[in-house]
């Protein structure tokens, strides 16, 4: 008998079946039947199953549903006027928003008989899954599960690497220093960070797999027993959407350079429990001029329909994933209050002026950060009639104190 480690064998009773022999031939034959399961588990220490999880909703007014202030709802839409074109989705290699993952990695953690309990034993080495289901042999017992996305890239470059030797407790998700030098912000670091790929990841804690197979159905069609995780796939890297929009142009901002970085930003995370890291960093990202973009929301009948009443304005734009704020697992917060962030934040785009003199521009948008905690639209907006043009090329060199503008180089813009 399988499901019990035991055969059933009657070789050494007589032909002639006596009343001892029989009670005992009756007794395993009622220990066979009352064992026997449909289907079987076929091992007496563990069994196969099926864990399956959910999809992941990538829609980004669900992901930015918190309330900034006063109760008022976000609607990133209305905030954001850079747009999202045909050039900015093959720069960026796909949409504004987070792209479905495909495939992803699974580690089982076993804890025996006590639930919740430190992690001692690195897990089985699992393959990729494809899809939203795995197939594995687990011992009776409690398992802790951690899922995260296996990160692709088109161009077969990825930027996130994943520490699990440290602590089997954690998953550390991080990248590398670029060959930017570091701005603002990144007191431990002369060099910005790549950012990373899009990053989501579940954690749960304690499943126990019974003898009595609770919480588990058995799916006849693949003849396995199945069980629902009691866990959501939710991102942990975090998308920023920067924009400058420069009123009355004129073209004196000739054109970007094509750079630009946020700081103030978590190193790394926590896979498990999606915490930013306490390393400070800069984040590097590209950014694109658009010209005589209509800044809408003024037609009284139709917001998105353009008037005589509506403005139009030259717009810096770009797109940058993080790791989000240091120290806070933005998922698990639920207003902006709650946010404890030793670091300020500051914003920066490199551009060239109609006299060929090129300055980096910089904004303090520790504000804009600390509301939009999960991501959303950055927005900052610079009357250029205000703005002197600099009389000397900035170049790359940087200088943290705010000059006359006729300087050229580096400039802090209050806001």
């Amino acid at each position: 008998m399988s499901a019990i480690g035991q055969s059933l064998s009657i070789a050494h009773c007589p032909l002639s079946i006596g009343p001892m022999c029989l009670i005992g031939l009756i007794g395993l034959i009622m220990v066979f039947i009352s064992c026997v399961r449909e289907p079987e588990l076929h091992l007496y220490r563990s069994m196969k199953a099926v864990l399956e999880f959910p999809e992941v909703d990538l829609d980004l007014k669900v992901l930015w549903d918190y309330e900034i202030e006063y109760g008022v709802k976000y609607d990133w839409e209305a905030e954001w006027h850079y747009g999202w074109d045909e050039k900015d989705y093959l720069d960026h290699q796909g949409p504004i928003g987070y792209t479905k993952p495909e495939v992803f990695l699974l580690r089982r953690y076993y804890t025996g008989e006590i639930p919740f309990a430190n992690h001692t034993v690195a897990p089985p080495n699992d393959p990729p899954i494809a899809g939203n289901h795995f197939q594995g042999e687990y011992e009776w017992g409690f398992w802790d599960i951690l899922v995260w996305n296996n990160t692709v890239s088109p161009d077969g470059i990825v930027s996130l690497h994943f520490d699990e030797a440290t602590s089997l407790d954690s998953v550390t998700a991080f990248t590398n220093p670029s060959m930017v030098p570091s701005r603002y912000h990144a007191p431990q670091f002369t060099r910005a960070f790549y950012e990373p790929e899009a990053l989501f990841s579940a954690y749960d804690q304690a499943m126990e797999i019974n003898r009595d197979l609770e919480g588990f159905d058995f799916d006849a069609e693949r003849n396995v027993w199945v069980k629902q995780l009691n866990m959501t796939l939710r991102p942990i890297t975090y998308i920023y959407l920067i924009e400058l929009i420069l009123h009355n142009n004129k073209g004196r901002i000739a054109q970007e350079i094509g750079t630009g970085q946020i700081s103030g930003f978590a190193r790394s995370t926590n896979v498990n429990t999606g915490k930013g890291g306490s390393e400070a960093v800069s984040v590097p990202f590209d950014v694109r001029m658009k010209r005589d973009i209509p800044l809408l929301g003024y037609h009284p009948d139709d917001p998105k329909v353009p008037d005589a009443t509506t403005e139009y304005a030259d717009v810096l734009g770009g797109r940058v994933m993080t790791f989000g704020i240091c120290d806070i697992a933005a998922n698990k917060i639920t207003h902006s209050s709650q946010v404890r962030d030793p670091f300020r934040h500051y914003m920066d785009m490199d551009v060239q002026f109609n006299n060929g003199m090129d300055s980096t521009l910089v904004f303090d948008i520790t504000d804009q950060v600390k509301r939009l905690y999960k991501g959303g639209v950055i927005k900052v907006e610079l009357d250029m009639d205000t703005v002197p043009i600099p009389t000397r090329p900035g170049g790359s060199g940087f200088n943290a104190v705010v000059k006359d503008y006729e300087d050229g180089g580096t400039w802090v813009i209050e806001m």
